[in-house]
């Protein structure tokens, strides 16, 4: 009923480009601290803001750069990914508390640590579905919706468990690797987790495929300088090598 609500109270505000909270109450037969919680919630998507006395559509509401479904994702660049994810499962080590990301990079790391007894921390569903095989990796399944395009679950539940927790090591994907823009992804709904993730995260390494070199989506979620580790398929192009190390970043390869 709540999740039906957030819709309809987003595409109300998206319509009327702005709205008061007095006016949401009134609509929706609720009180101003209901509102209230609704509004953060609504914040999550990435369509509207705060201004004083309610919230107001954001000029690029609605044309969010689309994601492509994760069997789609997970597909391309199939043999770079497994490449990526072998790397990366070399740096985790006994008694770590990690992050693994949703992204389709990321995913298949769980069969890479399978021998070594760490905590994994994930909102990926996937995630979970792998590390059930092996007994060694303690699961902590970050609350949320389930959000199908991306098999996860997102929410302000999901920030806001991430918060009480302490990462020695988190494993993220993005959705382009830019210069000018940094690292990105397409999904205002992983946007606020990531961020929150770089932020709780002692070890930030960054898994992304030679493809996403040069791209860049609607959402800027991290720097060079946030990273620790940036772990590829093959070597970058130079300016990024060089951008790299400028900011100190390891590079895996």
């Amino acid at each position: 009923m709540r999740d039906k609500r957030l819709d309809d109270m987003e595409e109300y505000i998206l319509s009327q480009k702005d709205s008061s909270l007095d006016e949401l109450c009134a609509k929706y037969q609720i009180s101003k601290n209901t509102v209230r919680r609704d509004i953060e919630e609504l914040l999550l998507r990435g369509n509207i803001k705060k201004v004083y006395g309610g919230v107001k559509a954001k000029e690029n509401a609605g044309k969010q750069v689309e994601l492509s479904a994760f069997s789609e994702r997970n597909i391309s660049h199939k043999e770079e990914k497994e490449k990526i994810c072998k790397s990366a499962g070399e740096l985790v080590k006994e008694g770590d508390t990690i992050f693994i990301d949703t992204g389709s990079s990321c995913v298949n790391l769980v069969k890479y640590i399978g021998h070594v007894s760490c905590m994994i921390i994930t909102n990926s569903l996937r995630v979970a579905y792998m590390a059930k095989d092996y007994p060694g990796l303690q699961l902590l399944m970050l609350p949320g919706s389930l959000r199908r395009e991306t098999m996860s679950f997102v929410g302000l539940e999901t920030v806001e468990q991430l918060r009480i927790y302490n990462i020695d090591q988190a494993f993220m994907a993005a959705t382009g690797v830019s210069l000018q823009k940094g690292m990105t992804n397409a999904s205002a709904y992983e946007y606020n987790i990531k961020k929150e993730v770089l932020e709780r995260s002692r070890i930030k390494n960054l898994m992304v495929d030679h493809s996403k070199f040069g791209k860049t989506a609607l959402y800027t979620f991290g720097d060079f300088q946030d990273f620790d580790c940036l772990i590829t398929d093959t070597c970058p192009p130079e300016d990024y090598v060089e951008m790299l190390g400028k900011n100190h970043v390891k590079l895996l390869y």
